[in-house]
């Protein structure tokens, strides 16, 4: 969402809740190459595949035409995410042929772990190493886990909590919740002193970790263990000395943003980056609660609200974070195999708000392309399907400036949702094996600026939307409680009034995916002036020309 990140008001009802005492601590533009489009290179040799078998990777490979060399050998080299070409490490050989097999050690937990680096096989010709294949990366790390612990699925109602109030959320019968992870906010030294830091070796290195400031996110994963919310954690890349390395050497300037790219351009970086993932995932991996989903980084296409570099060229931009995706992908799921790992996309499908950040459809299509390329994973979608403005409070009849039914609409909200996951469905799109990949919408919410029926009757429309469509998995609201802030620009998502007397749109919510749902889609008709099952069911698209209903 782009006003504000998700609250981190949350951690002192949370602490008191559970009584956890913690202390937490707070926490040159390059020109756009808008002609650039990277494609596979049209190497002769092909990565079939590249998996963990025991102890070992095994890589699979097949050539179009046996490419000469000057000693009949084919040498397949691991490289760190942030090299290019015949720069890593040889880690194994295999006689050039029409196909070819190499093993060699995963080493993992150990220096120099092959778990997320990047290989691609080279001949020596003319005294030279040459590459003749695209660089691959291991597709199924979940073979080696050691935590995988059983999702917890049992329903798509979620909300962005403001405090610790179970009997509210139960009450609603919320079944997931979402919340960000600040990553320079972990790393350090612990900064409460009756908190020693918290030490982990990974990889032959040692990393700290500020115990104080991880209290508070321990509390919240074990307070959703304990009232059996599932969990999804956002993880957000903020600026603090401790995490000084995380940050991107292309997002180092006086720009200011709750998140930034991921360093995968520097070694310290990028090896702390996998220290992290593989921590995070066993700490919340266990018997004091588990994070079923991770995102990596928030509505990533959103460059300067984000996910910040100070380059404007989008293969860059997404080359750069599909290194990181893979990072926490592959690092996550070798410890909980059942983790989901999603990359996150705002609204904005065909038409930017703001011209310094990326079109969610040609992201969404350059960061598949490179999945594709380099073995395809199962990764997953979280959208954010927000109406056009932020503060329409109309999902059902959406300005048809804004909204269509064409691929080429400008934005992707609730009333033309089907668009996305019809495109997602595609072919070129499919996890590996072969089905429709998960879509979270860990973002959706409607103002009652302009009347509380209208949000009640907005709520009403898009979960029935979203409950609905078979690849839907969650429909997470933005927010309980209105946002003062956020007020000022007559957006008043909260299912609460600031002083937290309920809205109408309450008891919309509360009943909504139960036995009284109908009465309340009936009330939410009225408001409209059309069934919402009728609506939803026939793909009912209806626009108004301005910005009050009756246009």
């Amino acid at each position: 969402m782009k006003k504000v990140s998700l609250s981190r008001r949350i951690f002192a009802g949370v602490m008191a809740a559970l009584t956890i005492a913690a202390a937490g601590k707070s926490a040159g533009i390059i020109p756009e190459n808008r002609g650039t489009v990277v494609e596979a290179a049209g190497r002769v040799v092909s990565i079939n595949s590249c998996q963990i078998q025991g102890n070992n990777v095994v890589v699979n490979v097949s050539a179009s035409s046996v490419p000469g060399s000057d000693d009949g050998q084919y040498y397949l080299y691991a490289d760190e995410v942030y090299q290019d070409g015949t720069t890593g490490n040889i880690v194994a050989q295999a006689p050039v042929g029409a196909s070819a097999t190499f093993t060699f050690p995963l080493g993992y937990y150990g220096e120099g772990s092959n778990l997320s680096k990047k290989f691609l096989v080279a001949v020596k010709s003319g005294g030279s190493m040459n590459q003749v294949s695209d660089e691959h990366y291991i597709t199924n790390p979940e073979a080696i886990a050691t935590k995988t612990a059983g999702r917890n699925d049992h329903g798509m109602k979620g909300i962005l909590p403001n405090d610790a109030d179970a009997a509210t959320f139960k009450d609603l019968g919320v079944a997931q919740m979402v919340y960000n992870l600040y990553m320079g906010d972990i790393v350090g030294p612990s900064s409460n002193p009756a908190q020693p830091t918290t030490e982990f070796s990974y990889n032959g290195k040692s990393y700290q970790f500020n115990t104080a400031a991880l209290a508070q996110y321990d509390g919240f994963v074990n307070w959703c263990r304990i009232n059996n919310f599932q969990l999804t954690m956002t993880i957000l890349n903020n600026k603090t000395e401790a995490g000084a390395d995380l940050i991107h050497p292309q997002s180092r300037d006086s720009h200011k943003c709750p998140g930034y790219a991921m360093n995968t351009k520097e070694d310290g970086g990028t090896q702390h980056l996998k220290a992290i993932a593989s921590f995070l995932a066993q700490r919340y991996s266990g018997a004091n609660g588990v994070v079923d989903n991770w995102v990596i980084g928030n509505e990533v296409n959103a460059r300067t609200e984000w996910y910040y570099m100070n380059s404007t060229n989008l293969e860059l931009n997404v080359s750069e974070y599909v290194k990181a995706f893979r990072i926490f992908y592959n690092e996550i799921k070798a410890v909980n195999g059942n983790a989901r790992i999603y990359t996150s996309f705002d609204q904005e499908w065909n038409r930017k708000s703001n011209p310094g950040c990326f079109l969610s459809k040609q992201y969404l299509d350059r960061f598949n392309y490179y999945i594709n390329r380099e073995g395809n994973i199962n990764w997953a979608l979280s959208f954010h399907p927000y109406n056009a403005p932020l503060f329409d409070p109309y999902a059902w009849k959406q300005q048809r400036e804004y909204v269509s039914q064409s691929l080429t609409t400008p934005y992707i909200t609730m009333e033309n949702i089907y668009l996305l996951t019809d495109y997602m469905c595609q072919a070129s799109f499919l996890a590996p094996g072969g089905g429709v990949r998960p879509i979270a919408l860990t973002e959706i919410g409607y103002t009652s600026s302009f009347g509380e029926d209208a949000q009640a009757a907005s709520i009403t429309y898009a979960y029935t939307m979203a409950e609905n469509n078979p690849y839907i998995c969650a429909f997470i609201l933005f927010r309980e409680t209105d946002d003062a802030h956020e007020m000022e620009s007559h957006i008043a998502q909260g299912l609460k009034n600031l002083d937290g007397s309920k809205k109408m749109s309450y008891d919309f919510y509360k009943n909504l995916g139960t036995g009284n749902a109908q009465a309340y889609k009936d009330k939410a008709s009225a408001i409209i002036g059309q069934s919402v099952d009728s609506l939803v069911t026939n793909r009912t698209f209806m626009t108004r020309g301005g910005w009050f209903l009756n246009d």
